[in-house]
């Protein structure tokens, strides 16, 4: 009983969330720009006008995405745009079948080309793909083509439109919701973080599971950058916008500290052995905070309060005096134990952890906005990632290297196949065959296979459920509602469950086929087999044409991922040696080492998704994934530490260190851009390095141990220790690890 009183509140949460979810109200806005003009054309008598008002209206949608509403504004007007120009093309092909198929084949190719241009883009170029098949629906035959294309046109000023309205309405929705998912992702990741620490755990399992949520968490990350900051540049700073940029801010803080210690598990489970009792306290301290994380972002996303939370004070506190307690007992001892520096360490990161999430709660707690510094406009829009337009990279991406070019010259023959199969066969609404491939085919394999499955499985699921439902009923009236509530529910799902949207399209496309012909069964089967052969010629296009397989193109992410990590370790090394404000070039090469790695992760996931056979060194090219991740992680813990911690003078000796790791990346880089490299001899200078900062250590532990107990603990010499320990270990460890990049990727052979 109690089970299932706890499967219904879970049920009713998740519910609840969808409803109050950006792509619940999305779909609802664009199911009532669909279903207005059409109520609206019946009631007065012209159907038509309605009709094409209404697919102007879908046509303009695809690029309704998440980010800044001037972005949302642009994409869904050039939408607009190409989705008339594509329809006045489409509607003049009215040549005979074997002319009609080259010059299909170029519009497809060229308005899919687009796609270089992004993301947007590409959401923009599917508009006109899919105005390019909607033309073969002879959907009108009473409107002249430029008359369907000006209500087109019209229906997507209508969609924008609603669009406003919708932003007006709720225009913290976006925002909240994001910064709720990041807060809730955030939570997951510290939670993995603390299970890490026990021995027994699975940790390679944990690690792929943190390496999702990290690729989750910069995709969340950039949509925020882009909806804070670009709406700062638009509409000035509002006081809601500029405490919601500083709650991201502390987020971006919270990700860094927590990726920065642990790293090097085996050491640590050797130097923890006795400090289990210490360590259990911390572990239960980072789930407290992860809680705490998970309660502020179901606050936020259900627009209630929070109390203060006396647990996460008092895991602090009882990890706090577990270690003074045990520095009392160990004052006495002859000699610093190197785990209790680790231990000591490890507490500390925690200790900011926490101070980051309580100055979350502060912002949202409506604080006094005079008080709070904020960061500056011109420094704020160097964060977002623009995308340009020259028409340079319509040339430089004109060949087969390009994945864009190969996808788009692929869809264009695809579509070409599809429609031959209709005209040759003769089949009824043979353009569903057209539709299905384009909104399958995508540039990866794995992508559209999964697609594939996900909407024919969908289709099917969606058929047994209509004829169910016609079977039962033939009440026009019922039908009308049901394909309201699908429109709904199909666009809503879209981003969030591909094949529930697919079932809920297919739902709505027979209910509406219901109210306007008496033969829906029949529309239910031609719906499953243009669908099945549609998938088919997808999947099969991706598989046998010019395909590109995720093993050959890994090679420069990982590249990328190694610049981008070289770059945050050079900012550390300038900082570690000028001190003062963190500049905004360190934060920059931060964002971009964080956006790298999860790029590299979301490029391996996609290998894992492709045949078998094409999965070549999948083993090596996972390795590369963990050691670039590993390496991030331990930068983030010196860089954080410097940050956090009054530091000595950063020594010649660090910076050979740090010109040794640097050569070791330029090293892994020039064999993966297949540069030929001399073998090197030992480094003298960087084993001068290594055993100065090992006297050292042996030095200041030294010094420690003639202290008497009240110096000891008031002593510098102790954070000196400190420091040193921490940089050294980090310094070894980046060391090895880029040692270890080099090795593989010499043995990887990428072709």
């Amino acid at each position: 009983m109690i089970k299932f009183k706890l499967f219904i509140s879970g049920l009713y949460q998740e519910i609840s969330q969808f409803l109050k979810s950006t792509d619940f109200s999305k779909g609802f806005v664009v199911a009532m720009a669909i279903a207005i003009p059409i109520a609206l054309g019946v009631s007065l008598g012209i159907f038509e006008i309605g009709l094409a008002m209404a697919l102007g209206a879908l046509l303009s949608s695809p690029s309704d995405i998440s980010g800044s509403f001037r972005h949302k504004k642009n994409g869904i007007l050039l939408s607009a745009l190409i989705a008339v120009l594509a329809s006045l093309t489409g509607g003049y092909l009215a040549f005979d079948t074997w002319l009609l198929l080259p010059v299909l084949g170029i519009t497809i190719f060229g308005i899919s080309y687009l796609s270089v241009y992004g993301f947007r883009a590409s959401l923009i170029s599917f508009s006109g793909l899919f105005a390019i098949v909607l033309c073969f629906a002879n959907i009108s035959n009473v409107l002249e083509i430029y008359e369907r294309a000006f209500f087109i046109g019209l229906g997507g000023l209508w969609y924008l439109l609603l669009a406003v309205i919708r932003q007006k309405i709720n225009p913290k929705q976006q925002t909240e919701q994001f910064l709720s998912q990041s807060l809730e992702l955030s939570g997951q990741y510290l939670e993995n973080r603390a299970k890490l620490l026990d021995q027994k755990a699975n940790r390679e399992e944990l690690q792929l599971s943190l390496l999702e949520i990290q690729g989750d968490l910069n995709e969340k990350h950039e949509m925020l950058r882009d909806i804070l900051i670009s709406s700062r540049k638009s509409s000035g700073n509002s006081n809601y916008e500029r405490k919601r940029l500083l709650i991201f801010i502390q987020l971006v803080d919270v990700l860094e500290l927590a990726m920065a210690n642990p790293v090097n598990y085996k050491k640590m489970d050797l130097c923890f052995l006795k400090y289990q009792e210490q360590v259990e306290k911390i572990q239960q301290l980072i789930f407290a905070m992860a809680n705490r994380l998970k309660l502020i972002s179901a606050a936020i996303l259900n627009q209630k309060s929070f109390s203060k939370n006396e647990s996460l004070e008092a895991s602090l506190n009882a990890v706090k005096k577990s270690l003074e307690f045990h520095k009392l007992e160990t004052e006495t001892q002859t000699q610093i134990d190197e785990g209790f520096l680790m231990l000591q360490n490890l507490f500390d990161y925690q200790e900011k952890q926490v101070q980051k999430i309580q100055k979350i709660e502060r912002l949202l707690g409506d604080p006094d906005i005079g008080k709070l510094s904020f960061i500056k406009k011109a420094e704020a829009a160097r964060f977002i990632t623009t995308q340009e337009y020259d028409s340079k990279i319509l040339l430089e991406n004109f060949n087969f290297t390009s994945p864009i070019f190969k996808h788009s010259l692929r869809i264009a023959l695809v579509v070409m196949i599809g429609y031959s199969i209709g005209v040759y066969f003769s089949l009824q609404n043979s353009y569903w065959i057209l539709l299905t491939i384009i909104v399958i085919m995508r540039p990866n394999y794995g992508l559209t296979r999964s697609r594939s499955k996900q909407r024919t499985f969908g289709t099917l699921i969606g058929a047994a459920i209509a004829v169910g439902i016609v079977l039962i009923t033939q009440n026009l009236v019922v039908y009308g509602i049901l394909a309201i509530i699908s429109l709904i529910l199909a666009f809503a799902m879209v981003q969030k469950n591909f094949k529930t949207s697919a079932t809920f399209i297919t739902l709505s496309v027979v209910f509406i086929y219901a109210l306007l012909k008496p033969n829906v069964l029949d529309v239910i089967q031609f719906r499953v087999v243009d669908t099945i052969i549609g998938a088919g010629l997808a999947t099969l296009g991706n598989l046998l044409l010019w395909p590109f397989w995720e093993f050959f193109g890994i090679k420069s992410v990982i590249s990328e991922s190694i610049k981008a990590n070289k770059e945050y370790l050079n900012e550390i090394a300038r900082y570690y040696e000028k001190k003062g404000k963190v500049l905004t070039s360190y934060k920059l090469s931060r964002k971009q080492a964080f956006l790298a790695t999860g790029n590299l992760n979301a490029a391996f996931q996609r290998m894992t998704q492709e045949p078998k056979s094409k999965q070549k060194n999948l083993d090596k090219v996972y390795e590369l994934v963990v050691l670039n991740h590993t390496f991030l992680s331990s930068l983030a813990s010196m860089g954080t530490y410097i940050q956090n911690h009054p530091t000595t003078k950063a020594s010649a000796h660090f910076k050979t260190f740090v010109e040794s790791i640097n050569q070791n990346l330029e090293r892994a880089i020039g064999l993966l851009d297949d540069q030929e490299l001399e073998e090197l001899s030992e480094d003298s200078k960087q084993l001068k390095a290594q055993k100065f900062f090992d006297q050292k250590h042996r030095d200041l532990t030294r010094i420690s141990e003639n202290f008497d107990a009240s110096e000891k603990s008031n002593s510098k010499t102790a954070d000196e220790l400190q420091e040193v320990q921490l940089i050294i270990e980090q310094l070894k460890w980046l060391m090895d690890i880029s040692n270890k990049l080099q090795k593989i990727i010499a043995e990887t052979r990428f072709q």
